[in-house]
């Protein structure tokens, strides 16, 4: 972007701002703002405000942008009279008690929003939302005749235009989505890209990210420029980063970019501007892009020349950003697309001809159903839900409700709560599992979760017996995830079995093949599994429970076959329920394992 054309743009929102501010001095209300659209399909920014601090200007912005928007949107539906009638909103700040929005449009376009508030909680008359569709009116014939809507400031393009969802879905195993998008080949290209970008915008180092909706995290996909050898350490290909606490995350939270020159202030708070900060970088630009309407990654750019990026240069990243949207929309190479979670680094094997593909190919087409049902549920549910709660919050912290109110939206807080509990357990069944291995022993991580559930084996006066075998050997687990599986079966149990039950823990070894499997197990003497559920209590969201999610027991065969065990259950009429653990010893080049002492030990005479 040119110096002309900022200046052009720059003296545009000088008219646009002095617009906007002698309309809402006219308007002679208690609180008024004004939120413009600069993109089509992006937030919405404060041009003009008066009454509302910047804190309410932000919570009411954020608001509208989120839930009230798609209310506000929906009143065009029913023709050109109703797009242009004022709503009253259901929302609260400390300087106003009662909102009224009404939709600001040109030419059926919905290019912002006018907001007024009054301290009273009262409804609006009549004539005083025929005052504010009146104020709209006018607003709008002011920035047509200062021709402000040629696409420079209002409702500009977007950074990446969306584009049309394929009209047939692939089938099979491609249309599972890879667990990583950095493959070698990915990185070599993303690095390419950007090395080709530094003539348009200068940078000392650069990197693009994915968003991973299922799992609220942005996968670093390919770096470039002037990096030490440590950054491959602290910042590399295929490392995830929380959205709350990278720049990146900032940035597809917010949709919209981000500019931070002084990093010093922000290193604290994000990731990854604490790697620039310790290498000398003065300044950083993060820009998010779009894949059909939805964040797909950002791009960032980093520079050790203090006050180096602005907002104009977002724009001109366009082109590497399509080319980025390109790559990520390729289809995956045949061994990426054939790749299925194992031990890393061991190659599968082939299956024999004559062995029926039908039950995986199935297994695949609900995995990757519940992929995109999951995919869906975490970018239009989970975040409007997250939403919502932070508001909620302010209101409630902010100790301007009476006794009744405050308490019905407390109440609504914990409902909200309860439903992104289950919400974040559906999410954590659908994303893929990363294990931290390393050798446990078996009866140590049984024991911490007897501890955990000791208060209700004492309240139920559940007998417990354990029957270790001598001479177990360990097992290379992740050992967070086998503590979830332990636990979720000791709280079966407990639900299964009356009071003064027993449970019974036997953990042995059997062989398998040449070596010794570690067998875990747990029988309670409790209510029998019905025989016609018992071939269903492993599939996701079976349940017989009233307020159950049925993903427990899911949970835990996917926990204990990503370890390549095997888990079983059976259950009868006078005998409770038996659940069996199998899980592989670790296996050791150069031989088996052995317990390493302060010397060789000599050899014994025979």
């Amino acid at each position: 972007m040119g110096q002309a054309a900022e200046a052009i743009r720059t003296t545009k929102q000088t008219t646009l701002q002095r617009t906007l501010t002698t309309a809402l001095n006219e308007l002679g209300v208690e609180a008024a703002l004004v939120g413009i659209y600069e993109r089509e399909g992006g937030s919405l920014v404060a041009q003009g405000s008066r009454g509302f601090s910047p804190r309410e200007i932000q919570t009411v912005l954020r608001t509208l942008s989120g839930q009230e928007s798609s209310l506000l949107t929906a009143t065009a539906a029913a023709g050109e009279e109703d797009s242009h009638r004022a709503l009253r909103l259901r929302m609260i700040t400390p300087a106003a008690k009662s909102l009224l929005a009404m939709p600001l449009r040109h030419k059926q376009r919905l290019y912002g929003i006018l907001v007024i508030g009054r301290k009273e909680s009262v409804s609006f008359s009549k004539k005083e939302k025929s005052l504010i569709e009146s104020a709209g009116e006018e607003i709008t014939g002011a920035l047509e005749r200062a021709a402000l809507f040629d696409g420079t400031l209002l409702l500009a393009a977007p950074l990446v235009v969306q584009e049309p969802a394929p009209t047939v879905a692939p089938a099979g195993p491609a249309a599972l989505a890879p667990s990583s998008y950095a493959t070698p080949e990915v990185q070599e290209r993303i690095a390419a890209l950007l090395s080709d970008q530094t003539q348009t915008v200068p940078f000392d180092r650069a990197w693009v990210t994915s968003y991973d909706p299922i799992a609220g995290a942005v996968e670093v996909l390919g770096l470039a420029g002037d990096y030490k050898g440590e950054l491959k350490k602290d910042l590399k290909p295929g490392q995830r980063l929380a959205l709350d606490s990278s720049a990146s995350g900032w940035a597809v939270r917010h949709r919209k970019p981000r500019v931070d020159n002084d990093l010093a202030s922000t290193q604290g708070r994000f990731l990854d501007h604490k790697h620039l900060f310790k290498d000398r970088f003065r300044s950083s630009l993060v820009v998010p892009f779009f894949v059909r309407g939805q964040v797909g990654g950002t791009v960032t750019l980093a520079s050790r020349t203090p006050t180096q990026y602005g907002l104009p240069d977002a724009r001109a990243l366009e082109p590497l950003i399509v080319k980025v949207v390109e790559l990520l929309q390729e289809p995956l190479a045949p061994q990426a697309a054939r790749a299925q979670p194992g031990v890393v680094g061991e190659p599968q094997a082939e299956p024999p001809p004559q062995i029926s593909h039908e039950p995986l190919i199935r297994k695949q087409e609900r995995q990757a159903a519940l992929g995109e049902f999951s995919a869906f549920l975490a970018t239009e549910i989970r975040e409007p839900l997250a939403s919502i709660r932070v508001q909620l919050e302010e209101v409630t912290g902010e100790g301007i409700l009476d006794f009744d109110p405050q308490t019905r939206v407390e109440n609504a807080m914990r409902d909200l709560i309860r439903i992104e509990a289950i919400l974040n357990e559906i999410l954590d069944f659908a994303k893929p599992l990363e294990l931290n291995r390393r050798l446990c022993r078996v009866p140590d991580i049984i024991e911490n979760m007897l501890t955990v559930v000791g208060t209700e084996l004492d309240m139920n006066r559940t007998r417990v017996t354990k029957d270790y075998a001598a001479n177990l050997p360990q097992v290379r687990c992740d050992e967070a995830k086998m503590q979830q599986v332990f636990l979720s079966i000791f709280k079966n149990s407990l639900e299964a079995m009356t009071p003064g039950g027993h449970l019974h823990i036997e953990v042995t070894q059997q062989k398998s093949g040449r070596t010794h499997d570690v067998q875990i197990t747990i029988k309670n003497d409790g209510a029998p599994i019905p025989t016609e559920h018992v071939g269903k209590v492993f599939e996701p969201f079976f349940t017989t429970k009233r307020a159950g999610t049925g993903l427990g027991l899911a949970t835990v065969k996917k926990i204990v076959e990503e370890h390549q065990g095997q888990i079983s259950i059976a259950s009868g009429p006078g005998q409770g329920t038996t659940v069996i653990i199998r899980l592989p010893p670790p296996v050791h080049r150069g031989g088996p394992y052995r317990r390493r002492g302060r010397g060789r030990r000599p050899p014994r005479n025979r």
